[in-house]
């Protein structure tokens, strides 16, 4: 439906019900349009007049709708009116409707409303991001910093994940700022790209560039650079962390996964205790692997081929160099179908071990067993990217940690037909003190990528 220009009486909002096809969701679809199309506020005013007077009250979802219209246009007064007829009508609202009054206030001059709602959702549950991120930038715009960290820390303590576009606006407004508390904070954020392996997109390195170039008397000066294959930075001459694991780091890191991960509580969910230890006994017998593969995800890569097809390019192209290779795979894989090929399925088996698990098994824990019981030069493909197991981790040390050695070690297809020789140096935010390197992307990625950037700020003090 196309909404009125201009706002209508009531027999004029009846005759548009009447002739619609389906009049019960007549006001629904009209409202939905009207967000659509930006309708003026007037017009959506006149339905709503409307209908409180055909029903005597309006429904939860209509206002809600036209609330979402308010937040659009910035109508702070509707915004508030609106919250103001909520309050009283409904005992709590949904979280729907906090987040629009939040983002709808938070962006207007009535800001420290948004911070009152945003308690208001505390007692209730765990604000969502945009409530959180809403109130954050309203605290930024207005230069109260303190605040806006205050709000950033207490996000992160409940584990809600920020976007790099608050952490962004964090440091462009701290610009020019000489605060050794603030400086700790924006330095938190570095360190938190570091614990999270987060490559900032270029915008975002630009401003982190700026900040610290604006700095009171810091003296900070920030370059684009590559780093040498070396592992050295040409502006400054200083040499990277190393990508290697100590022998002494790997047998921590393999005996804290293996314990806390493999038989932490969350393992056996989605595996029987009796299939793990005969996967550990198949392991045992036949240590150690060069290469692990995780055979159920890489045989998706190339949607339009056969999945065993995709599975034998991967097995035959890391079979050349005489690795040996383990292959998790799924009992379903046995039985002839169009995309399990008994033949094909035959001709791997000769290059590669296989152990097939039952259909519902989780490989992750399969997949981190094999390769760290197989020893520091193993290898493991898979384009899952094991985010879970981070989280079983108790402490950021042994996280660091997992995080390079992952990055060190897995294979992610299809790059593996031109695999990447692995860096020397570790692809990491990092500093020194007087020194910061940052690895960054030239365009924002939303989900998590594998490719490790070329690209490097670095910024040192003078």
């Amino acid at each position: 439906v196309q909404p009125p220009e201009k706002p209508l009486q009531a027999e004029e909002w009846n005759k548009l019900r009447e002739d619609f096809q389906s009049p019960e969701i007549f006001e629904e679809v009209m409202l939905n349009s009207m967000i659509r199309c930006n309708s003026p506020i007037d017009v959506a005013k006149s339905l709503l007049t409307h209908l409180a007077k055909r029903n005597g009250d309006l429904a939860y979802n209509v206002l809600v709708k036209y609330l979402t219209l308010c937040v659009q246009q910035g109508q702070v007064s509707e915004i508030r009116d609106v919250y103001d007829i909520m309050k009283v009508r409904f005992k709590i609202l949904e979280s729907g409707a906090y987040n629009l009054l939040i983002r709808g206030l938070s962006n207007s001059d009535q800001w420290r409303m948004a911070l009152t709602l945003l308690e208001e959702v505390k007692k209730m549950m765990i604000p969502s991001r945009t409530c959180y991120e809403s109130c954050i930038k309203a605290a930024s715009r207005h230069q109260e910093m303190k605040l806006a960290f205050e709000l950033f820390d207490e996000m992160l303590a409940k584990d809600v994940v920020p976007t790099l576009d608050v952490l962004q606006s964090l440091f462009d407004f701290s610009r020019g700022m000489k605060d050794a508390e603030l400086q700790k904070e924006l330095f938190g954020i570095l360190l938190y790209l570091r614990e999270n392996q987060i490559y900032p997109h270029k915008t975002f390195m630009r401003s982190i560039k700026l900040w610290f170039e604006s700095i009171p008397g810091g003296k900070w000066r920030g370059h684009l650079t590559n780093i040498k294959d070396s592992g050295q930075c040409p502006v400054c001459n200083h040499q990277l962390e190393d990508s290697n694991l100590t022998e002494e780091e790997y047998s921590n890191l393999s005996e804290r996964i293996i314990r806390d991960v493999i038989h932490g509580t969350d393992t056996f969910r989605k595996t029987s205790p009796q299939e793990f230890e005969a996967f550990q006994t198949f392991v045992e017998n036949r240590l150690p692997f060069d290469i692990v593969i995780d055979g159920l995800n890489v045989s998706h890569i190339k949607p339009r081929k056969m999945q065993c097809e995709n599975l034998f390019d991967a097995v035959n192209c890391l079979a050349k160099e005489n690795a040996r290779l383990l292959v998790l795979g799924r009992k379903h894989m046995l039985i002839n179908s169009s995309n399990w090929k008994r033949e094909i399925m035959k001709e791997m088996q000769n290059k590669a071990d296989f152990f097939f698990a039952e259909n519902i098994s989780e490989d992750d824990a399969f997949l981190l067993y094999a390769t760290l019981r197989s020893g520091k030069h193993c290898k493991f493909v898979t384009r899952d990217f094991l985010r879970d197991h981070k989280a079983c981790l108790p402490d950021s040390l042994t996280r660091h940690l997992f995080r390079k050695w992952q990055r060190g070690h897995q294979i992610v297809f299809p790059s593996v037909f031109s695999q990447q020789p692995a860096f020397r140096y570790d692809c990491v935010v990092q500093t020194t003190g007087d020194t910061w390197h940052i690895p960054y992307k030239d365009v924002f990625e939303e989900k998590y990528s594998y490719q490790v950037p070329r690209k490097w700020l670095c910024i040192q003090q003078k």
